[in-house]
């Protein structure tokens, strides 16, 4: 339901990586029903995946992309630290 010009800051965003993986990994593995008013009741699983989206077998490029992030943000401030002085003598 993201406009499409929006999706891209979506993706790129660390943010949405660990919600989705905070997500998945604790409640789309479970097979709960979840008692929705006026319709039957559904596995939660099921529920996740069809309505929002999120899959559990895609825990693994979340992963990923989190490791990728540590490793942007590592090297983003080991240059800084290296090559930027902003002191003046």
């Amino acid at each position: 339901m993201i406009p499409v010009w929006w999706r891209w800051y979506y993706w790129a965003s660390p943010v949405a990586w660990t919600i989705y993986g905070i997500f998945t990994s604790q409640v789309v593995d479970k097979n709960t029903l979840l008692e929705i008013p006026g319709s039957e009741p559904v596995p939660l699983k099921a529920f996740v995946e069809k309505y929002l989206g999120y899959d559990h077998e895609f825990l693994l490029p979340v992963v990923l992309a989190h490791v990728g992030w540590v490793l942007l943000f590592f090297f983003a401030f080991a240059y800084g630290i290296k090559f930027l002085n902003f002191q003046r003598r």
